[in-house]
């Protein structure tokens, strides 16, 4: 029996230019909160130490963590099969963890008794006029230029090669719950959106989705930016700058976040979205088709990149 963990806490990645992805990101809406000679820490505007890590080296996806309530949960934790001791995380905010290589050989840590930071200012804060509820009066809305502001990683998509033993493999060790899963015909799902279970707390529609696509591979990350003045924003820089862009800028089905979709120098693809649902562990799950999954509510229909 495993644990519930309670979010998802970074990405890391491999890169053999540390300039360049950094430039790549600052565009993107992170900070650097610190460097060395061979690794690159960027935050966003939350409290967490760091959000997203590259390390140099040849490029790839070098793994996913979980946040977990306490070192008491990695005690429990570093009992399970195939899990690391605790040990102590040598990195910025400190903290102990626990490792683990998941059946499609994805790397996986669970992180507990981080140093939290203090947050930054949110830049685009201002509230907004509809036609039915006015919040703004006597004051005029200018949302500036510049990159989006990253608050914080929200959720990772993982291509994994069977989806029903990596969904188990998930859920016993933490505690993840479906939200949506995906039928491509009866009975025969290839992935699920899962999120955290905590209780009455509201939480993001998904934390994790696995897509069983019959190879392991890296999808995509997506961090949370401050609202849809401030997305609409960084679409511009963004476009400004001559990144790649992927897919959006649209609103989802399944999550119904409003999203944009860019793809880093080395290919990796990273999501703005904003304006997601949050549900509590009394939402039961929901079966979907394939039409759903792709399916935009509006916006541009998905390219066949999407996921290589």
């Amino acid at each position: 029996m495993g644990i519930r963990v309670s979010d998802v806490a970074f990405v890391r990645f491999q890169a053999p230019d540390l300039d360049q992805m950094e430039a790549f990101l600052s565009d993107f809406g992170l900070v650097r909160a610190a460097r060395t000679e061979d690794a690159l820490y960027m935050r966003g505007a939350g409290s967490d130490p760091f959000v997203h890590v590259t390390h140099k080296g040849e490029p790839g996806f070098a793994g996913i963590a979980f946040l977990a309530d306490s070192v008491a949960d990695l005690e429990v934790l570093a009992a399970m099969e195939g899990a690391s001791p605790v040990e102590d995380i040598t990195e910025p905010g400190g903290g102990k963890r626990v490792r683990f290589v998941d059946p499609n050989g994805h790397k996986v840590e669970v992180v507990a008794d981080r140093e939290l930071v203090p947050t930054l200012p949110v830049r685009r804060n201002t509230p907004g006029n509809e036609a039915t509820h006015s919040q703004r009066v006597d004051a005029a809305l200018r949302s500036g230029e510049g990159p989006a502001q990253v608050m914080r990683l929200g959720h990772c998509v993982l291509n994994v090669i069977d989806f029903r033993q990596s969904e188990a493999w998930y859920k016993e060790r933490f505690g993840l719950v479906t939200s949506d899963e995906i039928e491509i015909e009866k009975d025969m799902s290839i992935g699920a959106f899962m999120r955290c279970d905590q209780g009455d707390k509201p939480v993001d529609h998904h934390t994790l989705f696995l897509l069983g696509t019959g190879a392991a591979g890296f999808n995509h990350a997506a961090f949370e930016v401050a609202n849809v003045d401030d997305l609409m924003a960084g679409n511009s820089h963004l476009q400004a700058k001559g990144y790649t862009h992927e897919w959006g800028v649209g609103r989802h089905f399944l999550g119904s976040q409003i999203f944009d979709y860019w793809r880093d120098p080395w290919g990796h693809t990273v999501e703005h979205w904003t304006d997601g649902d949050l549900f509590t562990s009394d939402t039961p799950p929901n079966m979907q088709g394939i039409d759903t999954l792709l399916g935009v509510q509006w916006g541009p229909p998905p390219p066949p990149t999407l996921g290589t």
